[in-house]
């Protein structure tokens, strides 16, 4: 795959590569796979979901090839670099301790919290963007409202090229993106159940946390996700010039899926039932004037150039990155789910309850995850990393805190409804146990995974075999752009001077620490 070259000049009307690697789970899409894409001219992407509490515990395992670390010495504020290493950097790793535990986001931005997730969003940008000069963009869920302020200040301040974000409506995001591109303090509404009429926004201000602000930050290219025109439009009224095109997800990609229009029905086997108000007409999408990209199911051969005929600037792919060897999914688990792929034995679910958000979630049926109903109901309660949490207006009129996965007895008093908590299962955990970082509890047992792939799983087939299953990023690009109208296509559009060949990338870690 011949690597794209794009100068430090280049315009912000220069388009956007033709694929997107999708933003795949807290630590699934990390900088390793991300600055692999973006060297082969596509757009990298990492997770921008904790990545405070992967950092914190990638410094905890001992920061294996000290990428961290490189990263730190590169953050413009110092000293709270150093004061982050002193905190969290274990020489030789934990010894198989637990974790410590990190202060949870909360309405009131504490300094701690606020230097560790603006210095883990710079890292993991900074590190994507080392060894070529491609694109790199950070995905974000909307419905994880407290930390974006400083999560988005972090990437800004690594020069991030693009912002993504979906699982919610991000009319605010762009407002917000232009604050800290001039210097100013930026704000973003707060969902807060039981406060009624009342808006509930929170501010902030990067000198109120850092001792000096760059004057300016570069404006990343924002890329909302949309699974209908409705929501496309409804952007576009209120922020037309701070959108630069849509990624439109069906509901057959991985992660959180947008409800189905309507009213809910399931399916014999429980899954939520999408229909035709849930297709997105394209014809009509064409004509809002704005590029995009199409998700969901497009990872197989001839869907990019079936894409580009609709009218689409691309697509974006997740799973087949998901499962090669350059992502951050844990080595052995990923092996896991390959060999029953090829046995026929790997299934995905759209499970409708199991995310405390509300919102349908793809659940690999895996032996041995929190799929499986027995481990999950011997599973103790626990939130304490509470990404997921809940917003209400306590009787005191201060907000606070309750999650459907944590301990019943807890959410109750907190005014949450007992039906509430019915099969809702600790994504944070989880998804921390996905990519190697379980926490260990006092019992020594370990967090179990539960893993998020989209619904054609056995796309991998295409780049690998049974006796063979290991395939990298870049034969997944190399399969995806082998039509060679789309090749074409992609030299035309965007290609500005022939590439400098730009062999002399640092070596790609492990992913069994990435």
């Amino acid at each position: 795959v011949s690597r794209i070259s794009r100068r430090e000049t280049v315009s912000r009307n220069t388009p956007l590569p033709l694929i997107i690697q999708g933003g795949m789970g807290a630590g699934v899409s990390n900088w390793n796979l991300a600055r692999i894409v973006a060297s082969t001219g596509q757009l990298g992407v990492v997770s921008g979901t904790a990545i405070d509490v992967i950092v914190a515990r990638r410094l905890q395992d001992g920061d294996p090839g000290g990428a961290i670390r490189r990263a730190l010495e590169h953050f413009p504020y110092s000293e709270i670099a150093e004061r982050l290493l002193k905190k969290w950097f274990r020489k030789g790793g934990r010894g198989g301790k637990p974790y410590k535990p990190i202060r949870m986001h909360s309405f009131e931005l504490h300094p701690d919290t606020v230097h560790l997730c603006v210095a883990a969003n710079f890292c993991e940008v900074w590190l994507a963007k080392q060894g070529h000069n491609g694109f790199v963009g950070i995905n974000y869920l909307e419905k994880l409202q407290i930390p974006h302020l400083p999560s988005l200040f972090g990437a800004m301040l690594a020069g991030v090229d693009v912002v993504i974000m979906g699982a919610g409506i991000p009319r605010e995001i762009p407002s917000v993106l232009a604050a800290f591109e001039s210097g100013s303090e930026a704000e973003y509404p707060v969902t807060v159940t039981g406060a009624c009429n009342r808006t509930m926004r929170l501010r902030f201000r990067p000198s109120d946390f850092f001792p000096t602000v760059p004057p300016s930050l570069k404006k990343p290219r924002f890329l909302p996700i949309v699974s209908s025109l409705v929501l496309a439009k409804s952007l576009l009224r209120s922020a037309a010039d701070g959108i630069d095109g849509f990624v439109i997800e069906g509901p057959t990609a991985g992660g959180h899926n947008a409800p189905p229009r309507g009213l809910l029905q399931l399916s014999e086997e429980g899954e939520p039932i999408y229909g035709e108000r849930d297709a997105v007409d394209l014809a009509l999408f064409r004509r809002l004037g704005k590029p995009f990209w199409l998700a969901g199911s497009h990872g197989r051969k001839g869907k990019l150039a079936e894409a580009l005929e609709e009218g689409a600037a691309g697509i974006q792919v997740g799973t087949a990155f998901a499962l090669c060897r350059d992502s951050g999914l844990d080595p052995q688990l990923r092996r896991r789910i390959l060999d029953g792929i090829f046995q026929n034995r790997v299934r995905v679910f759209t499970d409708p309850v199991a995310s405390p958000t509300g919102f349908p979630f793809k659940v690999t049926l895996l032996p041995g995850t929190l799929s499986d109903d027995g481990i999950y109901e011997a599973r103790t309660r626990i939130c304490d990393l509470g990404y997921l949490r809940e917003n209400y207006l306590a009787e005191d009129g201060k907000v606070r805190y309750r999650c459907p996965s944590e301990p019943v007895k807890a959410f109750l008093a907190k005014g949450g409804e007992k039906e509430a908590v019915k099969k809702k299962k600790c994504l944070c955990n989880a998804l921390m146990a996905n990519i190697g970082m379980g926490q260990i509890r006092g019992n020594g047992a370990a967090e179990l995974p539960l893993v998020t792939l989209g619904d054609e799983v056995d796309v991998v087939r295409q780049f690998c075999t049974a006796e063979r299953p290991d395939y990298s990023a870049t034969d997944v690009i190399e399969f995806l752009l082998r039509d060679v109208k789309v090749v074409d296509h992609c030299r035309n559009a965007y290609r500005e001077e022939d590439p400098p060949r730009n062999e002399d990338l640092e070596p790609v870690p492990h992913p069994a620490y990435v």
